[in-house]
């Protein structure tokens, strides 16, 4: 069964260069319903299940929320995927529905519904489900998901739904 998550968007970080006193702050920034920088704020939750009945493409992340410089993502996978790694970041899987293996050079992990793992940065690794897992991701903004392997697998950056 999926559970919920509720991710509240954030404020982005204060500009050095923007002056505060013209900034509204606290109700005020409420009450207009806008963020710091005037982008219309969203005070709705984030629905998992709704996100993913969207799409159907399997190992194609689609972003549904960024925080700082890290999208969370949203991926259906079936079958094996293809070895490769992130030199610069560390990889987080989130299983919201159905089991994952992660197999490594060295070993391997089993996440179910609930679980999570992190994957190191620069560690290879090759996830594969023997049916469908539906999976959150948080990874930095422009993080390929085959890193630098390329493959058919390889998917699209920065899709939304």
């Amino acid at each position: 069964m999926l559970f919920e998550f509720m991710f509240k968007v954030r404020f982005p970080p204060k500009k050095a260069s923007q002056p505060k006193a013209n900034l509204p702050r606290g109700p005020q920034a409420a009450e207009l319903g806008r963020s710091l920088y005037g982008e219309k704020m969203s005070y709705l939750p984030i629905n998992f299940e709704e996100k993913l009945s969207k799409f159907s493409k399997h190992w194609s992340p689609r972003v549904i929320a960024e925080m700082n410089d890290y999208q969370f993502k949203l991926v259906k996978v079936r079958g094996e995927f293809v070895w490769h790694d992130h030199p610069d970041t560390d990889e987080v899987f989130i299983v919201i529905d159905g089991s994952l293996d992660i197999e490594f050079r060295d070993g391997k992990v089993t996440l179910d519904s609930g679980e999570m793992f992190v994957v190191p940065k620069g560690l290879e690794h090759k996830p594969m489900a023997k049916n469908e897992c539906k999976l959150i991701l948080v990874e930095p903004k422009g993080v390929i998901n085959t890193g630098d392997t390329e493959s058919d697998l390889t998917a699209e950056n920065d899709i939304w739904v």
